[in-house]
């Protein structure tokens, strides 16, 4: 069976990002508490809403901060074919990004040096150790 044209594949869904936290012995007894009475799945679960419900409560302000930073809200992927263009074309690149910016791993640190001039990500940036590493300096 043929392969389906680019036009009908699925977009993959980039991992979630882990993070720890601390909480006092009350607060993780509330929490399993919840999760044992059945108002959510598991800890995660209730971590994931609680979170989820403080954003929507700040959405206006996020809203104005990324207008006003000039930041793309969501996914930003960079190919080395779009770094090439930029090179190319003279220009250098101010990534800045609330969310996940990615850096083709085909990418290589000269290329990534001669076409980003700046990066700032608000989330998760996920490049080749070797392309972080050289972006160091203009990573803030």
């Amino acid at each position: 069976m043929p392969p389906k044209p680019a036009s009908h594949v699925a977009a993959v869904k980039p991992a979630d990002e882990k993070i720890t936290i601390n909480l006092g012995y009350v607060d993780l007894g509330q929490i399993d508490l919840l999760v044992q009475e059945g108002f959510y799945a598991n800890r995660t679960d209730l971590i994931r809403t609680a979170i989820r419900n403080q954003l929507a409560s700040h959405a206006e302000v996020v809203k104005q901060v990324v207008a006003r930073k000039t930041l793309v809200l969501g996914i930003q992927h960079f190919s080395a074919d779009d770094l090439r263009a930029v090179q190319a074309s003279g220009e250098a690149l101010q990534i800045r990004v609330l969310g996940l910016a990615t850096i083709a791993l085909d990418v290589t640190p000269e290329l990534a040096l001669a076409a980003i001039d700046s990066v700032v990500v608000l989330g998760a940036l996920h490049a080749s150790a070797a392309v972080k590493a050289a972006l160091a300096s203009r990573i803030r």
